[in-house]
């Protein structure tokens, strides 16, 4: 470390990027800090996946025994103590905090600094109001629930992703404004519960329409109402809320949770002064080697507008490390490549994608040809007897090369891996339908839509 820095690396924030970009620049022999002005852990364990992830986990475990499609196994599902519940998340939330996080850093031994950092100038934070000056600077802060310009929401009681998972009473009904991932699964979780539902908002807006209407009959059948219109006056209503959608119609609730999309969290950064510019959603704007317009400040994760999730925040904060360390851009520039980027929706069931979407494709100048595989033609799930779902593969015309993989259906997440790979590795539909899956397998259906693509005839069990 040059004498004129007290640290290689300052990180601001301690999740996903943050601990990401800490390990790799202790293997690369640099002095870091991590500052962290809230809980050690970041969104992702403490009020993000591994929350709402186990919670979900919980409430598919009561619907399935009250949904149980076996005549011969009967089941049944009861009320809900949620305070336990929430303990029990809370407990496990608190265990992977130290094993995933605390440890880590003991382990790799770089520092968490509690803390509240800004800029002071260019070149130098502080932190608490102690000046800090690093060799380079990393923002992975993170962020948080929007709340959007709604008229009367200032004015009434409501839930965001963070608060309705502390809560320890189940509501007897709840509406969701918002039908992104974070609102589908929220909704889902309390319906399952017991709590009854209503959805104000587009279901699942950047899924293939063929996986989405499927989910629209899934939410029905879970007994979720759904208006697919955007939300235009929120009030007080006698014992809860009352939403007055666009067409008119109003939707009564005795809470309301509100998932209508997240903002950067860098309010207290003082960006101006460490000269760090904002895009127009005002992320913190970053090139494709997570340099911001401060060549020594870096940023990564959701801070930086990128893609929310998890392992895209690592992602980043390894490359940003890897180039804040690299001393000058001459010396080689690590970038992300996105290729083949999975996702999963934990509904139930799943809702998940690896690639381009058909109208991707197109507008990436693709011919394309596509196949949707329903799952009553797939094995594992007759004989789950759910046969809930279906598959689609995105492929290019000329080339056969397989662009992007769609799939609702229990455990479609589980498939998009082996879709990832064959993406990344520019398989052909052909090379797909011709590589061996296991039999019973939900991972079987990717292979059998390859294989539509030469012969949409019935198939036998393995053939």
């Amino acid at each position: 470390m040059d004498k004129d820095y007290d640290v290689d690396l300052a990180v601001i924030g301690s999740g996903g990027a943050a601990m990401s970009a800490a390990i790799a620049a202790r293997q690369a022999g640099a002095s870091v800090v991590l500052i962290e002005r809230a809980t050690l852990g970041g969104t992702c364990v403490n009020i993000g996946c591994v929350p709402s992830k186990t919670l979900l986990a919980a409430a598919g475990a009561r619907h399935s025994a009250a949904t149980n499609p076996f005549a011969g196994v009967p089941t049944s599902a009861g009320g809900v103590d949620l305070a336990a519940l929430i303990a029990q998340k809370d407990e496990l939330v608190a265990d992977m905090r130290q094993a995933k996080y605390a440890d880590v850093a003991a382990a790799y031994g770089f520092e968490v600094r509690p803390g509240h950092a800004r800029f002071l100038d260019r070149d130098t934070m502080a932190v608490n109001g102690e000046p800090l000056r690093a060799r380079a600077y990393l923002l992975a802060t993170g962020a948080e629930p929007a709340r959007p310009d709604l008229p009367g929401l200032g004015a009434v009681d409501c839930l965001t992703s963070t608060t309705a998972m502390e809560q320890t009473e189940l509501p007897e009904s709840l509406v969701v404004i918002g039908g992104g991932f974070v609102g589908m699964e929220q909704a889902q979780l309390f319906a399952h519960l017991g709590a009854r539902v209503t959805i104000v908002g587009r279901l699942a807006p950047h899924a293939e329409p063929e996986l989405t209407e499927i989910l629209r009959r899934v939410f029905a059948d879970d007994g979720i109402t759904v208006f697919e219109e955007h939300a235009t006056e929120v009030r007080s209503d006698s014992g809860g809320v009352l939403v007055t959608t666009a067409s008119g119609h109003e939707v009564r609730g005795q809470r309301l949770l509100v998932a209508t999309g997240r903002r950067a969290r860098t309010e207290a950064l003082n960006l101006d002064a460490g000269d760090v510019k904002t895009d127009g959603r005002g992320f913190v704007a970053v090139d494709e080697h997570q340099r911001t317009s401060n060549p020594r400040v870096f940023a990564a994760g959701d801070v930086s507008g990128a893609p929310q999730y998890v392992y895209v925040a690592a992602a980043g904060g390894r490359v940003a490390a890897l180039n804040a360390l690299a001393g000058s851009p001459a010396e080689g520039q690590a970038s992300i490549d996105y290729t083949g980027l999975p996702a999963v929706i934990f509904t139930r069931p799943q809702l998940a994608s690896a690639g381009l979407t058909e109208t991707e494709a197109i507008e990436r100048g693709h011919v394309c040809e596509c196949r949707v595989l329903g799952f009553d033609d797939v094995p594992r799930a007759l004989v789950n007897r759910d046969t809930r779902g279906a598959l689609k593969v995105v492929a290019d015309a000329e080339t056969g090369r397989v662009l992007g993989v769609h799939a609702l259906g229990e455990g479609a997440g589980e498939i998009m891996l082996a879709a990832t790979y064959a993406i990344k590795a520019s398989m052909t539909v052909d090379e797909v339908a011709d590589t061996w899956a296991p039999y019973l397998t939900m991972a079987e259906s990717l292979r059998i839509a390859a294989g539509l693509f030469r012969n949409q005839m019935p198939t036998s069990c393995c053939a």
